[in-house]
Parts: structure tokens; C-alpha cells; sequence
């Protein structure tokens, strides 16, 4: 799309991408997450970057994210270099692709074009997926994006590099549905290094990996992960207690070394292309922002 109006465009974006990385590794995850959150919120619109009062950011599922630095140091290049050109949600899209690619993940070609939203609005953020929602659940909100049960279970491979909070797992390490006991989809092997890394009372914004043997490696050990009881959020690791998508997992998690985790590299880049197509604006429906953060 930008190969005569801005030839440099992806090259701007992948060298900004890297130089962060290079700095903060974990800024792979937050940007693959930033694309994900936006994408699901008004399309991939770039609405999760507007920042006003009552914007998808200031949404409670939002209140994490990071990354944006990166994305306004591509934006005011680009800017420099082919102003107006370049939308921050085609800028979304293809640093989340450069991220899993730098982090040894698979790489694909990104569709561009994409224009930027107007509207951004905290009360629409309730839609996105939540680390406490049942399958059930899962599969209704990824549907209504157009997303199926293997788009799912294949999105929710990102999770493979990244960190959550303690917060948002230590309820399933203590008192599970008030139970006094943990969750006991946890292999027992596991729950003491979980309770030592989340004590009971301890800082509910320390930081586990959710992918406990390669938390920066783009690969399928994260499926195995939830094969073996080893899984971080209880929403990653009902997909693998759930007939309905227990199959897909068990087919990334692959009993025959390194065949079948090169199916999830196959099949992420498509998961990733039809996401980033969700709802996307082109032509009067957008426009180019100036500053990611604001609206023309």
C-alpha cells in the first residue's frame, strides 16, 4: 500500500521495533498485546492509542498495556519522513508482526491500508477477552469478531512470550471458588513454584511468566505447558480442559518433536492476518492521525 507513497514505511517500523527490543525484550509481548486489545475494540483502528479521559486506554483490561512509546518513536519518523501517510494502525500491525519475528517467532506478510478510527471509548472495551472467562465465554467474543475455535486457540498462542500479574492468577494458588484448596488443574509439581513466585499475600503486581520454560522464545512449549497442568491464567488453561478445543492444543503441544510445533509457526501468521483485518476502516471511514494519541 505504501510502496510508492512511503517505500520506507515497514523498514522504519521493523528498525524502531528493534532498537526497542534490543533495550526491553518484553516490549514484544506488550506490542503484540497492544494490536490484539485494539483490534478488538472498534477494529484495528489504532483507537486503543487515543488518549483522552474516557478512551479505550483508560478501560480496566487496559490499564496494562505498554508499548506506546514505540509506536509514537515510528509514528513521528514516518511522520518526518512521509507526513500523513502512514496510519498508526497499519504502524500497530506490522510491530506486532516484527515482534514475534524478533522473537523467534514466524514472520508474514501485513496487509496495509488500514485507516484510524475516531471513536474510543472505555465502555466498549468490556468485549475483550478476560483471564477469568470460561470457553464458553472465549469462543462467544472471538466469534463476534469473526474468529473461530482455531483462531482462538491459535491467538492465544501469543501468550508464549509475556508476563502477567500475580494478581490476576493467585486466587487459583489459595482458595479456588472458595474452596480452601488451590485449583486442581494445577499439576501438583508446579503449584509450590507458583505459590513461592505469588505468596498469599505478597505484591499482587509481581510479574510470572506465562510460558514457564521460554517466556522470550516465540515457540509451541506453551501448549505443552497447558497439556501438563502447567498453565498460568485459568482462561489458557480451560482450552485445554475444554472438548471443544482441547484437540487444536494438543495438536501444537505435538507429541512428535519439532514437527508439529512448526504447525502453530504455520498456522499463527494466518490467525494473525485475519485478525488484523477485523473491522477495518479504509477510504472516508478514517483518517490519518497526525500524533497516534490524537485525533486530527
Amino acid at each position: 500500500f505504501y510502496s510508492s507513497s512511503c517505500p520506507k514505511a515497514e523498514s522504519i517500523v521493523r528498525s524502531t521495533v528493534e532498537s526497542h527490543f534490543n533495550q526491553d525484550s518484553t516490549l514484544a509481548a506488550a506490542l503484540l498485546r497492544l494490536h490484539f486489545h485494539d483490534c478488538f475494540v472498534q477494529g484495528c483502528d489504532a483507537s486503543v492509542l487515543i488518549d483522552t479521559p474516557s478512551s479505550e486506554r483508560k478501560a480496566v483490561p487496559n490499564l496494562g498495556l505498554r508499548g506506546f512509546q514505540v509506536i509514537d518513536d515510528a509514528k513521528s519518523q514516518l511522520e518526518a519522513l512521509c507526513p500523513g501517510v502512514v496510519s498508526c494502525a497499519d504502524i500497530l500491525a506490522l510491530a506486532a508482526r516484527d515482534s514475534v519475528d524478533l522473537s523467534g517467532g514466524p514472520s508474514w506478510g501485513v496487509g496495509t491500508g488500514r485507516r484510524d478510527g475516531r471513536i474510543s471509548l472505555s465502555s466498549e472495551a468490556s468485549n475483550l477477552p478476560s483471564p477469568f472467562d470460561s470457553v464458553a465465554i472465549q469462543q462467544q467474543k472471538f466469534a463476534a469478531k469473526g474468529l473461530d475455535d482455531h483462531d482462538l486457540v491459535t491467538l492465544v498462542g501469543a501468550h508464549s512470550i509475556g508476563q502477567t500479574d500475580c494478581l490476576f492468577m493467585r486466587y487459583r494458588l489459595y482458595n479456588f471458588t472458595a474452596s480452601g484448596t488451590a485449583d486442581p488443574t494445577i499439576s501438583q509439581s508446579f503449584l509450590g513454584t507458583l505459590q513461592s513466585l505469588c505468596s498469599k499475600d505478597g505484591d499482587g503486581s509481581k510479574r510470572v511468566a506465562l510460558d514457564k520454560d521460554s517466556q522470550f522464545k516465540f515457540d509451541s512449549s506453551f501448549f505443552k505447558n497447558l497439556r501438563n497442568g502447567n498453565g498460568i491464567l485459568e482462561s489458557d488453561q480451560r482450552l485445554w480442559g475444554d472438548s471443544s478445543t482441547r484437540r487444536i492444543v494438543d495438536n501444537y503441544a505435538g507429541s512428535i518433536r519439532g514437527l508439529l510445533g512448526f504447525r502453530f509457526n504455520f498456522e499463527f501468521p494466518k490467525a494473525m492476518i485475519k485478525m488484523s483485518s477485523i473491522e477495518v476502516k479504509s477510504g472516508a471511514q478514517g483518517e490519518i492521525r497526525k500524533v497516534c494519541s490524537k485525533i486530527n
